[in-house]
């Protein structure tokens, strides 16, 4: 399982905690090989994944197919940032003969190995129609953030102009 494989008595895998020097997301691993360390970094990511799942689903089954997904990710060490639930929506195309179905989105920081898992998993599932995962650079990271704060106190905004009502002035004539 390790990437030297010449004696298993001269490879020792260790991962450390990330040092000031090194990036703050970057996990790091020291593989000592016959007492020669080498340092390698596995970057984490972050990723944007949207699937449409078939409309012939009950949202129960809907939501299950959702958590198979969210809990794969957790299990491969990936960390959930966001979920996105669009609901179900009109296709530009026709696809397997099914003309609308749900969106949903999840945002994630992982390692580029989960993905490959990931993708797997999504063709052999027959529920799903499409699927695409990107990966989200430092510009569309700082977007999504500030999109997801904007919309935050926009939901506060309003709530906090409800509780506050002024008095009506009252009018004689």
């Amino acid at each position: 399982s390790n990437a030297f494989v010449m004696r298993r008595s001269a490879v020792r895998v260790r991962k450390v905690a990330p040092t000031p020097f090194s990036r703050a997301h970057a996990a790091l691993t020291i593989i000592v090989f016959f007492n020669n360390p080498f340092i390698f970094y596995f970057m984490v990511k972050q990723y944007e994944t949207v699937f449409i799942v078939t409309p012939v689903l009950s949202e129960e089954q809907m939501k299950e197919t959702v958590k198979k997904y969210t809990d794969l990710l957790t299990e491969a060490g990936a960390e959930i940032v966001y979920t996105n639930n669009w609901g179900m929506r009109k296709l530009a195309y026709p696809i397997k003969k099914k003309t609308t179905g749900f969106y949903y989105l999840i945002e994630f920081k992982a390692e580029g190995s989960v993905i490959n898992t990931l993708e797997v998993a999504y063709k052999r599932d027959e529920r799903l129609l499409r699927f695409l995962t990107v990966a989200l650079d430092k510009h569309a990271v700082a977007y999504n953030e500030k999109k997801r704060a904007a919309k935050k106190a926009a939901v506060e905004a309003p709530a906090e102009n409800t509780a506050v009502e002024t008095p009506a002035e009252n009018t004689a004539e």
